[in-house]
C-alpha cells in the first residue's frame, strides 16, 4: 500500500493562533515559534532566521503576511532556502477559529497543489474561494 501524503506545516507568528486551534483539536502536522517539536524557533524568532530551518525540514508555511514575499531580504531567502508557503487572504480577518475552518475547508485542495508544484519555492494564497498559486515577485 502506498503511504498517503500528509504535509507538516509552519504558522509563522502572524498564525500563531491558527496553529494553537488544530493542535488544541488534534493535530500534530503543525509547528510554530515556541513549539516544542522546533526548539530552535523560539517566539520572536525574525523571519531570516527561521526560513533556512524552514526550508532545510521542507515544511509548508502558513502566513497572513501579505508582503513577506515581497521584501527583497524575504524574496531572497524564499528562492534560496525553497520557501514553500500559503498566504491567508481573505477580504477581511479572520479569528484563529475562521482561519482553521478555511484550512480544512480546502486541505484536500491544498494537499494536491503541494504535490502538483513540488519542491519550493513557492507560493499559494488560500481564501474563501479556493487555493490559488503566486507569483514570486521581483
Amino acid at each position: 500500500m502506498t503511504p498517503v501524503f500528509s504535509p507538516v506545516y509552519f504558522a509563522d507568528e502572524n498564525a500563531l493562533g491558527l496553529a494553537k486551534v488544530l493542535i488544541r483539536s488534534g493535530r500534530d502536522d503543525v509547528l510554530h515559534p515556541g513549539h516544542s517539536r522546533l526548539p530552535e524557533v523560539p517566539l520572536g524568532t525574525p523571519d531570516l532566521e527561521w526560513m533556512p530551518l524552514v526550508g532545510a525540514r521542507g515544511l509548508i508555511v502558513i502566513t497572513r503576511d501579505r508582503r513577506i514575499r515581497t521584501r527583497p531580504a524575504e524574496l531572497e531567502a524564499y528562492r534560496e532556502f525553497g520557501i514553500r508557503s500559503v498566504w491567508i487572504g481573505t477580504k477581511r480577518d479572520l479569528r484563529p477559529d475562521e482561519q482553521a475552518e478555511l484550512l480544512l475547508r480546502h486541505e484536500a485542495r491544498l494537499t494536491r497543489e503541494v504535490i502538483k508544484l513540488g519542491p519550493g519555492p513557492w507560493a499559494l494564497a488560500m481564501s474563501q474561494n479556493g487555493v490559488r498559486p503566486l507569483g514570486l515577485r521581483e
